[in-house]
């Protein structure tokens, strides 16, 4: 070995003792007659102390050429420090060095090696080997191996097996783009990269290996933001032989293991809501429960008195703010100007104060009057001293501005720690919706998601109702997975594509093997992913999944470390026949 111990590991009881470390240059202080060193590995960092008279000179003439992220190999004597360091754990001792090697020179990086570092988001990508020796953004990665570890130990000690399935696979056409790749020994046809192994793992039931996982690499392309990646990692896992309360106990169980073994958090009961309900109280189907403020509809209350920017809705509904009824008017108008933000989409708030002495002060007292605001507060429970803001206009887009302004308001007041983890079921999702463009149903989840049982005789003849036998887990408002007892029937699964508007050729084509399967005696089946890196960021209470991934892209889908995408060969793209398919007649 080049050296005898880590940068991180000397302390006192090693005064005395000769030792080799070896590391990068974090940090150098030259003093004139004396020169300190900061040496850093993956471990930690140690003090090195150059003395003149002391330290030989050929040393210090070394020391003195050595530059920030030089590799070095430096031997001494551990000694007590004068001036202690509380900071770090080795900040009691430090290397007198008696010899001192440079192993490999480096220029000076483009931004510094620590935690506070100077570098942008853009520089540091394109540098990410060195932002990788950065101690926080190791922290990260770090956490990601013990999140990966425990999730294995948590799976394999409950008898699932993990199996990895195919890459290259076909494309569909449900779902986000497929990444595709061309195959050169079939000119013209097309692999796919997977946006999950569904497909796969419902086939490993019918094989009857009963219970899957896999930490598995998923892609899509789409637009990309905080917590997207074209390419990214899910806990993918497949249950035979179950029922919709035999996956939720049995992940409850696996989110449970990771909160106490990572964090050592009891994380409790994990309540449920049914999303109708989060929809109607949060206007969000993943929502945050660190605190309160759930909507109230105050229809009732407040149409039918003049003001017909609420007559004219079809939904009025606020929420109450406790203890914000001192905002000023420069506060109200920040809120005002908040969810007239193109991205919310309300053209307006109201609020009303209720004041300490029991009065009410609103923006629309022209229109009501104390008793009618009275009621106001009666159907939002809200006490002297709150704030009650309150939107209106059609249901569906009012609900999501008045979401985006709980959450505004959550962050405001403080109430959305990083260091808090509430952890929630939302079950019963819309088994699919109706979109206006294509003027057919889609999939909410995916094609292969089971009715409730109890909705099975609607699927034709009244769809939109029917309830999917679907759930999500949500932690502090994101989602980190979701999954679904499977359909496991032919006759249910065709009647899906047909749903869906697919033909029966067209359903045959894309999933004839999966449909074929199922006549051979596939199980009840069911199953969930989680998105890791989510859960990564979730777990490290960050927003941003993009530290948590050794070399991620950037927001324009790029690798600006290694250039990619990059633009391929003439003579590639003949090898691929791509040349001979966009000029095909259907490609023009």
């Amino acid at each position: 070995m080049l050296r005898s111990h880590t940068c991180g590991e000397l302390r006192m009881e090693h005064v005395g003792q000769d030792v080799i470390l070896t590391g990068w240059v974090q940090r150098i202080r030259d003093k004139g007659g004396l020169i300190w060193i900061d040496l850093r590995d993956k471990y930690g960092i140690t003090q090195l102390l150059f003395e003149e008279g002391s330290t030989p000179s050929e040393i210090i003439d070394v020391a003195t050429s050595l530059g920030r992220e030089y590799v070095i190999q430096a031997s001494g004597q551990v000694v007590e420090r004068v001036s202690k360091n509380d900071k770090i754990p080795t900040g009691d001792v430090e290397i007198k060095v008696n010899r001192l090697s440079i192993l490999n020179a480096a220029k000076t990086p483009p931004f510094t090696i620590e935690d506070e570092t100077d570098g942008g988001d853009d520089l540091r990508l394109k540098y990410r080997y060195l932002d990788l020796r950065r101690k926080t953004v190791r922290e990260k990665l770090q956490l990601r191996h013990r999140l990966m570890r425990e999730t294995r130990n948590y799976l394999d000690n409950s008898d699932f097996i993990e199996v990895e399935t195919p890459v290259l696979i076909k494309s569909t056409p449900e779902g986000a783009r497929d990444f595709v790749v061309p195959s050169r020994m079939n000119p013209g046809e097309f692999y796919a990269l997977p946006q999950s192994p569904q497909t796969f793992k419902q086939l490993l039931m019918v094989s009857g290996f009963d219970r899957y996982y896999q930490l598995v690499k998923c892609f899509r392309d789409e637009d990309l933001r905080a917590d997207r990646q074209p390419e990214f990692t899910q806990i993918d896992c497949e249950m035979s032989f179950v029922e919709r309360e035999d996956i939720l106990n049995t992940f409850e169980g696996l989110i449970r293991h990771l909160f106490k073994t990572l964090k050592n958090i009891d994380i409790g009961d994990v309540p449920r809501i049914q999303y109708d309900d989060a929809m109607r109280m949060y206007g969000s189907d993943k929502p945050d429960i660190r605190f309160g403020m759930s909507f109230h509809e105050l229809n009732d209350v407040a149409q039918g008195k003049g003001f017909n920017v609420f007559d004219q809705a079809e939904l009025v509904v606020g929420i109450c703010a406790p203890n914000c009824a001192e905002y000023t008017r420069k506060q109200l108008d920040a809120l005002t100007d908040f969810v007239r933000k193109p991205q919310i989409g309300a053209k307006g708030l109201v609020y009303v104060k209720y004041n300490e002495d029991g009065s009410f002060k609103s923006s629309v007292d022209k229109f009501y009057g104390e008793e009618d605001l009275k009621k106001w507060a009666e159907k939002m429970s809200a006490k002297p001293g709150d704030l009650m803001l309150v939107l209106s206009g059609d249901i569906n887009p009012t609900r999501k501005a008045l979401n985006e302004l709980r959450l505004h308001m959550g962050n405001e007041l403080g109430l959305r720690s990083k260091d808090e983890f509430k952890v929630l079921w939302v079950l019963d999702f819309p088994l699919v919706e109706w979109d206006e463009e294509t003027n057919r149903y889609h999939a909410m989840h995916h094609p292969f998601t089971s009715p409730r049982p109890e909705d099975r005789e609607k699927m034709i003849s009244d769809p939109g109702s029917v309830k999917a036998n679907a759930y999500d887990l949500v932690i502090n408002g994101v989602e980190i997975g979701g999954g679904s007892i499977r359909i496991h029937d032919r006759d249910l699964q065709q009647e899906m594509f047909k749903l869906l508007g697919f033909t029966d050729e067209e359903a045959k084509k894309q999933f004839g093997f999966l449909m074929d399967a199922f006549e051979f005696g596939a199980p009840p089946h069911g199953g969930i992913a989680f998105g890791f890196d989510r859960l990564c960021a979730t777990f490290g209470g960050s927003d941003s999944i993009r530290d948590y991934i050794a070399f991620p892209k950037n927001n324009s889908g790029r690798d600006v470390m290694i250039d990619s995408p990059s633009t391929i060969s003439e003579e590639q793209l003949k090898e691929l026949s791509l040349n001979v398919v966009l000029n095909r007649p259907e490609a023009k």
